[in-house]
């Protein structure tokens, strides 16, 4: 079986280092120095039996010059000239030659790209809770406040020398009260930032937080729906931190157990395997949403999904990789999830790209079913769906963010607000 594309690498680096020229390494191997040539320079692969020719005229074991992971290192480095978007001035031709000759440095770059994109990614999710999250505007404003009164009473002790004794045991009192206050206030704050266990147990995650993580803890799907058994569920939803998040994952289980009824798991992905949603639901008689809610929910699936109420804003978020989903205040007003909201009954579908480096791209379908609980009298409810779909599709689309706040887009024409970000247009 072939060999791996930098054992070339290593074999011109052995060559070099025993000081032996090409042609004297190629006749001791019995191959043509042209041949030689490719090889070292990785452009040719090497059969078991060369290579072990080429390991004999360099002294060495054949599996010294193998390669190892190298192959995922490559595959690394390619995608992070592909996220910062240097593929012009970076050597791609010539990457496989730099990790066969300098592979600590190579896995050097690699790692530091793995952790500039993680640290990016938790910039964009500190930025949305400082940004919306009502909880923890609270939290600061308890612990600046704490902060304060103790501030002003050291001061009071500090500056003031004849105090009656009963006002300065007033004062330690009270110190000691604002400093109590100030420390649980801190590690409640400290609990919440680091999403530790902690925090949940005090319930200071929203109730839709709760449910979608138990959902990802399930891994997006709850295989007691498929068998007709939801109170299979119910010890897990009892566990539950908060009594909304418990009522918010009946209401979801209930809902999931009906698409599960309705779209049967094996004659459903067959189904998705050919058609489209519009054409599914038709063949299945589902709802359209119930199709994408399905699509997005099926064991393993890398698809995305979001759901929105009337008002614009998401009550269900299931992220897919490269398409980050805000926590808090508004999504991106772009995407068109919001379109098919403007619009209902009308499917909408479009191939968008997302901000920032690794530029993903994705195929995407909203559709929003209005609903008249009341009937004809009542009011109508709207609620929109969006099924998001990785794709390799090297058309044109649409430029689309997380939300305008850490979406590097500055040239936007539906920004609502600057940006923390800025991207060289």
């Amino acid at each position: 079986m072939p060999m791996m594309a930098l054992t070339g690498s290593r074999v011109r680096e052995k060559r070099l280092a025993l000081g032996m020229r090409q042609a004297e390494l190629a006749r001791a191997a019995g191959v043509s120095a042209s041949y030689l040539n490719l090889i070292e320079h990785n452009r040719r692969r090497i059969g078991a039996e060369v290579l072990g020719r080429l390991a004999r005229a360099l002294g060495v074991e054949a599996q010294l010059l193998e390669a190892g992971d190298e192959g995922v290192l490559i595959e690394d480095l390619r995608g992070a000239v592909a996220e910062t978007g240097g593929a012009a001035a970076a050597e791609l031709d010539r990457v496989e030659d730099f990790v066969g000759r300098f592979p600590g440095w190579a896995g050097l770059l690699a790692s530091q790209h793995r952790r500039v994109t993680q640290l990016e990614r938790s910039v964009n999710a500190l930025n949305d809770r400082l940004t919306h999250d009502s909880y923890l505007s609270q939290a600061l404003h308890e612990v600046l406040s704490a902060v304060s009164s103790v501030r002003s009473t050291a001061a009071i002790l500090a500056e003031t020398e004849d105090i009656d004794p009963v006002w300065r045991a007033r004062f330690h009192g009270n110190l000691h009260v604002d400093s109590e206050r100030l420390a649980v206030g801190a590690e409640a704050l400290v609990a919440y930032l680091d999403g530790s266990e902690a925090a949940e147990e005090q319930g200071v995650a929203a109730p839709q937080e709760e449910v979608e993580a138990w959902l990802a803890a399930r891994g997006w799907h709850l295989p007691e729906l498929e068998a007709g058994d939801p109170a299979a569920l119910e010890p897990e939803i009892a566990g539950l931190a908060s009594a909304a998040a418990r009522a918010m994952a009946r209401v979801w289980a209930a809902r999931l157990a009906a698409d599960a009824a309705a779209l049967p798991l094996e004659p459903f992905r067959a189904a998705m395997a050919a058609g489209d949603p519009g054409q599914v639901a038709q063949a299945f008689g589902a709802s359209i949403p119930a199709v994408l809610r399905r699509a997005a929910l099926l064991p393993g699936s890398p698809a995305g999904l979001v759901i929105c109420d009337g008002s614009g804003t998401l009550v269900f978020r299931k992220p897919p990789d490269g398409f980050p989903l805000p926590r808090f205040g508004a999504a991106c007003p772009l995407w068109p999830l919001y379109t098919a909201l403007s619009r209902p009954m009308q499917p909408v579908q479009a191939l968008v790209e997302t901000a920032g480096r690794g530029r993903w791209r994705f195929r995407v379908r909203a559709f929003c079913a209005p609903e008249l609980p009341r009937g004809f009298s009542g009011v109508e409810l709207r609620e929109a769906a969006m099924l998001i779909e990785p794709s390799a599709d090297p058309g044109k689309a649409l430029p689309v963010g997380s939300t305008c706040r850490v979406c590097p887009r500055t040239a936007c024409v539906a920004r609502r607000e600057p940006s923390i970000l800025s991207e060289a247009a």
